[in-house]
Parts: structure tokens; sequence; C-alpha cells
């Protein structure tokens, strides 16, 4: 995405809407074209709103948008998100494409509503939202703690404890993985097969198991 011409313009756009909306509002456009391992951030502003900073690794959303083709993808606007510090954003993504229409980059928008939420009474129409805060997705700081927000929801998925889980439960919680992107994130499989007592030989098995159904 470096090779785009309009990067120079996206960046000026990011600085842009932080300097009109405040410091509680970051603005992060990742790089999905150069060919990097783990998708790092390309360009940030505010990063303190999720303690990220340029080349950290790739949140929820670029994973999701790498397991799809890029003709299935649309924009995903005003959505919640959670800070792995618990504060409460009001997310934009919105999907960067060439001239092919293939998704090179993502430039997303995080607002911090976690005060304005305290309030919602006087203001409920600046932080309206359908989602629930419960259910919202964290924002990790780096890779590692987005494959372990995976293992956890793969945990949850089954509904018991690793050591408590069948073969069976086990091919369900990886196949989930597998959706997820977890296996997209470099070195994952040696972590996904500690985390569950199995081989890296058995994870690649329970991931086939499915792709032959």
């Amino acid at each position: 995405m470096n090779k785009l011409s309009n990067l120079d313009f996206m960046k000026r756009m990011a600085k842009g809407l932080t300097s009109q909306f405040g410091r509680n509002c970051e603005v992060v456009i990742h790089d999905l074209s150069s060919g990097y391992n783990d998708y790092p951030i390309l360009f940030i502003e505010n990063g303190h709103v999720t303690h990220r900073t340029s080349h950290d690794g790739p949140s929820r959303i670029v994973l999701d948008t790498l397991k799809h083709s890029s003709t299935d993808v649309e924009d995903k606007l005003n959505y919640i998100t959670k800070t792995q510090d618990g504060k409460v954003l009001k997310s934009s993504t919105i999907y960067i494409r060439d001239d092919e229409n293939k998704v090179v980059g993502i430039f997303s928008i995080n607002y911090d509503i976690t005060e304005l939420t305290i309030a919602s009474n006087c203001i409920d129409s600046l932080i309206s939202h359908k989602d629930d805060l419960q259910e919202a997705s964290k924002i990790p700081q780096n890779v590692n703690q987005l494959l372990d927000d995976l293992l956890d929801e793969s945990v949850k998925k089954v509904g018991k404890p690793v050591p408590l889980m069948s073969k069976e439960e086990k091919i369900e919680a990886i196949q989930f993985l597998n959706e997820a992107g977890a296996f997209l994130i470099t070195k994952s499989g040696e972590k996904i097969a500690t985390f569950f007592g199995i081989s890296k030989y058995s994870i690649y098995n329970y991931v086939e198991i499915k792709n032959k159904l």
C-alpha cells in the first residue's frame, strides 16, 4: 500500500480527523499489500487510545479480512470494540482497494467513548450503537495478545476447559481458530498445539477434517 498514490492523502486525512475530534480519536492504517509478516500497522495517530504504535500487529478485523475474498468484505461502520484495559470505543473500518478492487489496506477509526457512555442519557444520539458491550471484540496490542484472545474464544465456544475436552471438542475449537484466521499468525501452530496438549501434526489433521466434509 505504500506505493499507492493516495497514501499521503490518507495520512493527511488521519491527521485531520484526529485534529478535528481530539485526543480520544485514534486513526489506524493497516498495510495488507506489502507482504510483511503479521500485517503491521503502517501509520497511526493517537495510538495511546489502544496503546499501539506503528509496526504493531493486526487486530481481529484484519484477520477476518484476510480470510475472505475482496468481493465479500464490506466497510463496517459505527460498531463497538473494547481495549484490553476496558475502554469502550466506537469504531469504523473502511477498506482501501486498488484498481482491481482488491483490498490492499484498512483505514480504521476508533473513538474512545468511555466517558461519554457514562453520560449517555444526554448524548445518546452521539454514541448510539447496536452492539452488546459485553460481546464487543477486544483490540489487541500485539499478535500474541490477539492469539490469546482467540484461544479464549475457542474455549468459550466449546463450553468447557481444555483438560475436560474430548477429541471431537478439540476439533471444534481448532476449526473455530482456523475460521477466525488464527493460523495466519506467525508460529501460531506451536502455541495452539501446546495450549490444547496435542501435536502440530494433529492440529492440521483436525483442520483437514472439516475441509474434507
